[in-house]
């Protein structure tokens, strides 16, 4: 009798399951967007076993066994997936000097409140392409030690000499000589071999994803905000070694031939991308090249130049001139058919508003279901992976949920009201 109650207690904790994750739930859904093909379908009932998808029935379906979950006043879709996020930082007056006031122990536990935010905003998943805090917030999350999205890290975005990421950029002298000339494993390279050692050593860092910065930046601490900053044969030693180990590259680029440059290198997809033309629009078809616009940041920016002392004087000009042409290259590039998918810069803009990127790609011309296509189904191509980014059986339980039909009023992707992630839910109505 002893055995078999030690078996029945034994049998009775393996099926205990994590906080907000039943072993079986049905979600019945006013309404469900299918990211596939960027329609929106009538009540649906979602069925999740443990972390995955099982089923997606017609119609509020009862489910034999399963917790029922009413969401019949809701719009459900998948998860949202922001491509471009610093989950390490956020804009403010002081950015520029808490580097040398703020302890890293500081910076990581401000970025677990970011990360919340974002997770709580409806975006299960996020590209981070820029912060050494990334990787180790990754690895919290993913062991359950704090909530957030899912993360792809780039860990250090990959520089040039004083180009946008070098860390050295706005020290004075007797700083940077005592720091030393920045590397490869730094994140500085001046040639195609720099450029290979630099992606190695992402891959020793443990990151998931290359970011380079083909241009100049409007944050950096430098006068231009759109010089080109790596040759052709930089960037493509980076995306050839990448592709030694998996890894997609991302490009920051705000200046023609910057652009130019990292789509014949063979970049994934562009970011921000300023400065885009009609020859642009063409490569970047013709290479199958992703674009990814961060309108949020670029709003953001322009809007901060007005206030004095926001940003450096050095930084300012090219917020105000750069910050606010980030909306009509978006329109001219969608009406071009241009690859898109979705990427706000939150970080330069504020964590947990990353929803408002939606409004302003509606503003710009794009339909509502196309523009939720980007941030799902389109960003999942992006990231070179199929089991997020869809509700379909097999794929992971990435849903969250809104109280209206975004077609009526877009703003209602800012107010998420269920969050599930890997089959667990963080909020609800």
């Amino acid at each position: 009798m002893k055995i078999k109650a030690r078996v029945a207690l034994t049998l009775g904790a393996l099926c205990v399951t994590p906080a907000g994750m039943a072993a079986s739930q049905a979600l019945q859904c006013g309404k469900l967007f299918d990211s596939a093909t960027a329609r929106m379908n009538g009540a649906s009932t979602i069925v999740v076993e443990n972390n995955k998808i099982s089923q997606v029935l017609p119609g509020a379906v009862t489910v034999p066994g399963a917790t029922v979950v009413d969401l019949r006043s809701q719009t459900c879709s998948p998860g949202f997936i922001d491509l471009h996020v610093h989950l390490g930082q956020q804009s403010s007056p002081q950015s520029y000097s808490e580097g040398f006031r703020l302890n890293p122990e500081y910076t990581i536990l401000r970025s677990v409140g970011y990360a919340k935010k974002t997770l709580m905003a409806g975006f299960t998943t996020v590209r981070d392409l820029g912060g050494e805090n990334s990787l180790s917030l990754r690895d919290g999350i993913n062991q359950g030690l704090v909530d957030g999205p899912r993360i792809w890290a780039a860990g250090k975005s990959i520089a040039t000499t004083g180009g946008h990421a070098d860390p050295t950029n706005g020290l004075n002298h007797l700083l940077a000589d005592a720091i030393g000339t920045p590397g490869p494993a730094e994140g500085v390279i001046n040639s195609p071999e720099e450029g290979r050692a630099a992606v190695r050593q992402r891959y020793k860092d443990g990151s998931d994803v290359i970011k380079i910065t083909a241009t100049g930046g409007v944050l950096s601490y430098a006068k231009s905000g759109d010089a080109p900053q790596f040759t052709v044969d930089e960037v493509r030693a980076v995306v050839e070694t990448a592709k030694d180990y998996g890894f997609r590259v991302a490009a920051h680029a705000h200046g023609k031939e910057g652009m130019k440059r990292a789509i014949q290198g063979g970049v994934t997809s562009i970011e921000h991308g300023t400065y885009m033309d009609d020859e642009i629009f063409r490569l970047m078809k013709q290479n199958g090249t992703w674009y990814v616009p961060t309108i949020a940041a670029g709003k953001f920016v322009a809007e901060k130049a007005k206030i004095d002392g926001f940003y450096p004087e050095v930084v300012r000009p090219k917020a105000a001139r750069i910050g606010s042409q980030i909306q009509g290259t978006f329109g001219k590039a969608y009406k071009a058919g241009v690859p898109i998918a979705f990427g706000t810069d939150s970080g330069v803009s504020y964590h947990g508003d990353n929803a408002r990127e939606f409004g302003f790609m509606v503003e710009a011309g794009m339909p509502v279901n196309t523009a939720l296509q980007s941030a799902t189904f389109n960003a999942a191509k992006v990231l070179g992976t199929d089991d997020i980014g869809q509700i379909k059986p097999g794929y992971f339980a990435d849903i969250v949920a809104m109280p209206g039909d975004p077609n009526d009023d877009i703003r209602v992707t800012e107010r998420v009201s269920f969050v599930m992630k890997d089959g667990v839910i963080y909020k609800q109505p």
